[in-house]
């Protein structure tokens, strides 16, 4: 290219069309794609701070159980104005105060107590909810994922398919200006060269779609052209049927909503203990006078000790209300219990199905690539109809779609079966 003019050489570049320049993209393999989405994703953020709202409010809930101390500082300056035969004499006086009080629950029914147990069962919800967040993120990246792969195997697929109607078109048109085909067959082979055609820009699209997916589940903000590393092989199939009471049992969704029905039993108790007294002790010191700095002690102590005696039903209310959410939470916890049970086992069941799927559809490639070869020979020498090689010839295209989507199937159902068993993120076998 040494002799050709630069400006000539721009010109052949920006004749190439788009999709054949070769762009840089970012290649990424699955575990690239669960640090990011660990560290950036919104849902997994947002689970997180509700983990630390919820220690921060036993905290608050347990600061009732320490002393409360108050300090205070008091300056007023006061004006008297007295009237005496007809004059007025104003008179100012000044009073500085300052001291700290304290005070301290004793008894409350055990209310407070209630109160900080059930702030700590509502920690646990918050960190259940959070194992829960991270399987549903990784459901979500997982199948983002597997859809790019997908549509990088398609695109390829596409291409292959295109080239393999490029010859037959090629094919078909010599026999037909040798007057040995028909018309028909080559307009048809002219509309499959086509199809392949439009199908190679709809798998370019359908590629765009599935990455814009994949960086929206990492957590990036913007996108960028990028291509995955990975393999359509199932690792976690469990051939062997396992106890789905006991994944049930060890399921975060379950866990939160055993922690939300423990919460609701303690708040319940807190509800009953609005019927005993509270009794609280007080005490302070002050200084006071009429100049600065005070001089003049104040001290005071004592006992205070309140009993409900009528509030219109008021605490009836809030025991029966604290007891229904405790049923309510009791039945959600039996229903999630049953329901994850069901779903476990639809999705082994369907895990079964798609592994031994893509074994099926190997063996239908397998044979209808065979076909196509030996179809190819015979048509070549006039041993077969045009009508029956067209046959095999789109067999051979369904049989390679056919497959990918049932190895692409299996890994969506090995990502569900993963996400049914409530695992993380984290997840170490895929």
């Amino acid at each position: 290219m040494r002799g050709i003019p630069f400006f000539a050489i721009i010109f052949i570049f920006l004749s190439i069309p788009v999709h054949n320049r070769i762009e840089a993209e970012e290649f990424l393999t699955w575990q690239d794609c669960i640090t990011e989405a660990a560290k950036n994703h919104p849902d997994l953020i947002s689970a997180q701070e509700a983990v630390k709202e919820s220690a921060a409010t036993k905290k608050i809930t347990a600061s009732t159980l320490f002393p409360q101390i108050d300090s205070n500082l008091d300056a007023s300056r006061k004006m008297t104005s007295t009237t005496s035969s007809g004059k007025t004499t104003n008179k100012t006086s000044n009073t500085f105060t300052y001291g700290a009080t304290g005070t301290q629950l004793l008894f409350d029914g055990l209310k407070t107590a209630n109160d900080v147990k059930a702030a700590s069962e509502n920690i646990k919800a918050a960190e259940y909810n959070y194992k829960y967040t991270s399987s549903e993120v990784r459901l979500s990246l997982r199948t983002a994922f597997i859809k790019v792969l997908k549509a990088q195997e398609l695109l390829k697929i596409s291409e292959e398919i295109y080239n393999i109607r490029r010859g037959n078109f090629e094919l078909i048109t010599l026999r037909y200006q040798s007057g040995i085909e028909h018309k028909g067959a080559l307009l048809t082979a002219e509309a499959n060269l086509a199809e392949a055609k439009y199908e190679i820009a709809q798998a370019k699209r359908a590629l765009e779609v599935a990455q814009r997916q994949l960086i929206k589940e990492m957590g990036r903000k913007e996108f960028s052209a990028l291509r995955v590393e990975g393999i359509f092989k199932v690792i976690d199939a469990v051939l062997e049927k396992p106890d789905f009471t006991a994944l049930a049992n060890n399921h975060p969704s379950l866990g939160k909503l055993i922690a939300q029905k423990n919460a609701a039993s303690f708040t319940l108790r807190a509800a009953k203990a609005n019927f005993f007294p509270e009794l609280s002790a007080s005490a302070g010191a002050n200084r006071t006078s009429a100049s600065w700095p005070a001089d003049n002690d104040q001290w005071n102590a004592g006992l205070s000790l309140t009993f409900p005696i009528f509030e219109g039903g008021l605490r009836l209310a809030q025991v029966s209300q604290a007891r229904a959410l405790f049923n309510q939470a009791q039945e959600n916890e039996r229903s999630s219990k049953d329901g994850l049970i069901v779903a476990l086992e639809q999705t082994w069941a369907a895990l079964q199905d798609a592994t031994e799927t893509v074994e099926v559809q190997k063996k239908f490639l397998d044979a209808a690539q065979e076909r196509a070869k030996i179809s190819e020979a015979q048509y070549s020498v006039g041993f077969i109809s045009y009508d029956n090689w067209t046959i095999i010839e789109d067999n051979l295209v369904n049989a390679k779609k056919n497959f990918l989507n049932a190895e692409a199937n299996a890994l969506l159902a090995e990502a569900n079966w993963i996400q049914a068993k409530g695992e993380t993120l984290e997840y170490a076998k895929k």
